[in-house]
């Protein structure tokens, strides 16, 4: 059986918060985690988008990298990237396979309770793929809260945390400042943790905690930082302090909210470098803010000539609050919204955000069963705007075809399940650009 198929059947699983069977897993397959320095990234939002920042920068310094992300779009590799390229897929299974083949013998040795999830069981090959592959440094984004997330049993050099908002409240709590909490979690002692533009309750929360373990705090914004006028959707800004310090910088990844992200990558890649732990000079740190790419973010996909399909992973009401600002500054002509949602996440909070801003609403079937029924989210639709022209489409193919009759530029957002079926709908073969 492959790799992919058995972790298929962990799914079951569900999420479990936890990091006694992490924990149990990598000291069975020799601690991989300890073979390389990691930098490790918690964040509601825009964590994804400052791993790829600071991979981008770390693989220009010259340095082997490995990068750990999830969910995938399209394809379980995605999650593991190696240097420039997703993990090679014989590489996957060797790898994956011996992992696998030691948590059974830990099952039924009665070392572990039961089988892993299924985020247990990514995060230990994630680990040993990089020990395989003689990584030098490793990129690591948090899956869900910190505390007591699977990541969690590295020892990094450096921490962050880029925003903190309400999301997977059944998990994380149902306050900004129990979320921060439980983000805080990532935060070692004596460790540097690089700070987003954070709520001020939740920053509080945070700032205890790092000064319980005596970790420094670096604020990612400082005195004197400029935001200038966006190039094509594109942030700009100019650093006033660092290894940029004074130097406009033109974001490679869309949207204005991309700056933040991209101090929090700045000054991540700054400390490593002050450590010596992993060196990255001033051209590095500006190619990786000004070449990383993040499929899914913000992402204009071919749909024909003069016509734009934009792809975006905004899945609660913050996110969908910075795609609303990008739509409303350059998509002024209102497009169509494919949308499709998971059934726990705060549907009328995003569609707040986002129908002011957009123009028909084709809702998509998902193939999974945590997906919100259509007719639920019609009604969703209804609550809020009883005029809006609004549809269900038979499938994702058909939504986006339904949206792009509709008007010459279609949005999707809602669910990162959606972005990656509307990907494959469109490109069976899309992976990463």
């Amino acid at each position: 059986m492959s790799v992919s198929a058995r972790l298929s059947a962990l799914e079951t699983s569900g999420i479990k918060l936890g990091l006694s069977n992490i924990t149990r897993i990598c000291r069975a397959l020799g601690d991989p985690q300890c073979a390389y320095p990691t930098v490790h990234i918690a964040g509601t939002n825009g964590k994804g988008s400052v791993v790829a920042m600071v991979h981008t920068a770390l693989r220009a310094a010259g340095w082997r990298t490995g990068r750990y992300t999830s969910p995938h779009l399209s394809s379980i590799l995605e999650r593991f990237v190696i240097d420039d390229h997703t993990v090679a897929p014989d590489a996957f299974e060797r790898t994956g396979s011996a992992v696998l083949d030691t948590i059974d013998a830990l099952v039924s040795a009665g070392q572990l309770p039961g089988p892993p999830t299924y985020f247990e069981a990514t995060t230990a090959i994630a680990f040993a793929l990089f020990r395989d592959a003689g990584v030098q440094v490793a990129v690591i984004e948090v899956g869900l809260g910190g505390r007591f997330d699977s990541t969690n049993v590295v020892t990094p050099a450096v921490t962050a945390i880029t925003s903190i908002a309400l999301d997977h409240e059944q998990f994380l709590g149902s306050t900004r400042a129990a979320i921060a909490f439980e983000k805080a979690g990532i935060i070692k002692p004596a460790t540097p943790v690089i700070l987003g533009a954070l709520p001020p309750d939740a920053e509080a929360v945070i700032r205890a905690v790092a000064g319980a373990l005596q970790a420094p705090v670096i604020p990612a914004f400082q005195p004197g930082d400029e935001m200038l006028s966006p190039v094509a959707g594109h942030a700009r800004l100019i650093p006033a302090h660092g290894a940029l310090a004074g130097q406009p910088v033109t974001l490679g990844l869309s949207g204005a909210h991309q700056a933040g992200n991209a101090l929090v990558a700045c000054r991540v890649l700054e400390e490593l470098t002050r450590q010596g732990t992993r060196a990255a000079s001033p051209a590095d740190i500006r190619h990786g803010l000004e070449a990383a790419s993040w499929p899914g973010r913000l992402e204009e996909v071919p749909f024909g000539e003069g016509r734009r399909l934009l792809l975006d992973a905004a899945h609660n009401p913050d996110g969908a609050r910075a795609l609303a600002a990008h739509l409303r500054e350059w998509y002024p002509a209102r497009p169509a919204l494919v949308f499709a949602a998971m059934q726990d996440k705060d549907i009328a909070g995003m569609l707040t955000h986002l129908l002011p801003v957009v123009g028909p609403v084709v809702l998509a079937p998902l193939t999974t069963a945590r997906a919100a029924a259509p007719d639920d989210l019609v009604r969703s639709v209804r609550n809020l705007d009883a005029a809006r022209e609004v549809t269900v489409a038979a499938s994702v193919r058909d939504a986006v075809e339904q949206a792009g009759n509709a008007t010459p530029d279609v949005a999707v957002a809602g669910s990162i399940v959606l972005l990656g079926e509307v990907r494959d709908a469109l490109n069976p073969h899309a992976i990463l650009r």
